[in-house]
């Protein structure tokens, strides 16, 4: 008979054999600690337009080399329960600004360093954490008043690329004002009168071959692909859209025919063919020109399209087939029945061109308002146009905030340093323990003027001291200078912008983040389920 083994007493009894459990400040919270320091560390050397880019190879085994913070949090599976939260508060920000993911982490990440030195010395992580958002108080009312510059019209493409600039610079930097017209252009040209700005209008379609320069706004819809007949452009083309296949239609029940003769067989098959040649004749009746397909078109269908003038164009994924209706404003049917002049789209060109040798069906709008631009990604390699396709999205999402709120603040470190010092004032005036968590909390905010100088090769220390000695005098828009060695700049003068919004909801989440982190002073971790992983609920089927 086999021994019976007591547990050891304590909490780890109640729990199931192979659970884990940490509890008390050394084992919990400086754990949690340690692992977000780690992480923060890893994404701080990709802050800034000479940030590090990073190889990071997903469980698919696809290759991603970008310094794009978001990119590389998605891409790897990180396990750790206290990491996960710093990943959820920049993913939040991803979501409600679109750019500053690397923000968040860093502050996250410099704001629970911080905090180490200052649980060694015996505040409590509580007091801590209270100073935290007491800082952070502070901080978003402080904030206001350092607009430096407001983008009040947003159709006004040179005003836009100011706000837009600076973002795509992070990601390209060298490419940012060719980037940065291109993304204004596509944004501008497709702004609704009344609505909200949608960033899913701007589509991008990447192009291998020729260079960056080569790249283009297209008012309309691209599709790498080739059409389905020997027709390959119409102007001025109606364009009827059908989510089924174009070819003889199977009937909804089933049924048998008996045929005994070979005259009945002839007449059968002639039967079915004269019947796929009305309904094509019916399309082509309504004014038609284009028909687009969301599945096959058959052999016999293709005949009798090409003899009455249509075009074919074959779409296999049903997003691009709704985004096509939305951009020529038809109605997407589900069988093959003649459309009404209300279902019917129209477009000024559907046309085929080659770029390299990819062919492409271009659904250009030529008019002033069209609904979706698409931006042509010309690159020598995937990685680096995928890299491209990053700094546009960010580029999108910050005008989608523009378009919202158009105040901006002075980038290149100049705003966090002017926070920095303004925070070390206010903690002279607080009595408790809480001004040690405060002036913690500006020195986590240097961090970001030390992050760009280290990235860009400079002495950090030396740069940072003439930083903060000019805010000191009042000069409250100066930060660093990446562009020579150890020396600082006016932002709003080199036009280096930052979004209010993206630095409001990036302290708000940073400190959110910290704060909860500093909170936990116990981790139970259940044993792990046998078994294969249970299945990830998809984020969208829409890849591209």
């Amino acid at each position: 008979m086999a021994l019976h083994v007591p547990k050891a007493p304590g909490f780890a009894q109640m729990l199931k054999e192979g659970a884990r459990h940490y509890s008390g400040l050394e084992e919990a919270v400086i754990r949690n600690i340690n692992a977000c320091k780690e992480f923060a560390q890893s994404v701080r050397s990709a802050y800034g337009p000479n940030g590090m880019n990073k190889m990071v190879i997903n469980h698919l085994e696809k290759q991603f080399v970008t310094s794009d913070a978001a990119t590389i949090i998605r891409e790897l599976d990180v396990e750790h329960p206290a990491a996960k939260l710093m990943i959820l508060a920049s993913q939040m920000q991803d979501s409600e600004v679109g750019d500053g993911t690397n923000f968040v982490i860093i502050l996250a990440g410099a704001l629970l360093e911080a905090s180490e030195e200052l649980i060694r010395l015996g505040v409590t992580p509580t007091e801590i954490a209270e100073g935290y958002e007491k800082a952070l108080e502070k901080c978003l009312e402080i904030l206001p008043n350092l607009v430096c510059y407001e983008i009040k019209d947003y159709r006004n493409t040179s005003e836009v690329v100011k706000g837009i600039r600076p973002s795509i610079q992070a990601k390209q930097y060298g490419n940012e004002d060719f980037l940065a017209n291109l993304v204004a252009q596509a944004c501008v040209s497709i702004l609704p009168e009344k609505t909200t700005f949608n960033v899913d209008n701007v589509r991008v379609c990447k192009v291998l071959g020729s260079g960056l320069h080569n790249s283009q706004v297209v008012q309309g819809m691209v599709f790498k692909r080739q059409v389905e007949g020997e027709i390959t452009k119409v102007q001025n083309a109606k364009i009827a859209i059908y989510s089924c296949a174009v070819d003889v239609m199977q009937t909804e029940t089933k049924g048998t025919v008996l045929i005994k003769t070979a005259d009945e067989l002839m007449k059968f098959s002639r039967g079915e063919e004269n019947l796929l040649e009305i309904q094509i004749k019916a399309i082509a009746d309504t004014g038609a020109k284009v028909i687009v397909a969301g599945a096959k078109f058959g052999d016999m269908a293709l005949h009798y399209i090409h003899k009455y003038g249509l075009m074919a164009v074959r779409l296999n994924s049903k997003f691009d087939l709704r985004r096509l209706s939305k951009t020529v404003g038809a109605t997407v049917l589900p069988r093959l029945t003649a459309p009404t002049a209300q279902e019917l789209g129209y477009c000024d060109v559907v046309c085929v061109e080659e770029l390299g040798d990819t062919p492409i069906v271009i659904f250009r709008l030529e008019g002033k308002e069209s609904r979706i631009s698409t931006v042509v990604v010309r690159g020598a390699t995937d990685n680096y146009m995928d890299d491209i396709e990053r700094a546009i999205d960010d580029g999108v999402n910050t005008f989608k905030s523009l378009s919202r709120d158009g105040r901006c603040i002075a980038g290149a470190g100049a705003a966090e340093a002017e926070l920095a010092h303004q925070l070390t004032q206010y903690a002279d005036t607080l009595p408790g323990l809480e001004q040690y968590a405060v002036r913690r909390f500006a020195t986590a905010l240097e961090s970001f003027p030390k992050a760009l100088a280290d990235n860009s090769g400079h002495r950090s220390t030396a740069v940072l001291e003439k930083i903060l000695e000019a805010h000191q005098n009042g000069q409250k828009n100066v930060g660093v200078d990446i562009d020579s060695e150890n020396t600082i700049c006016d932002a709003l003068e080199k036009n280096i912008l930052d979004l209010y919004a993206c630095k409001y909801w990036g302290l708000k989440y940073a400190v959110g983040a910290a704060a909860t982190i500093l909170r936990v002073d116990q981790i139970i971790m259940a044993k792990r389920a046998g078994g294969p992983k249970p299945r990830q609920a998809a984020g969208s089927d829409d890849e591209s």
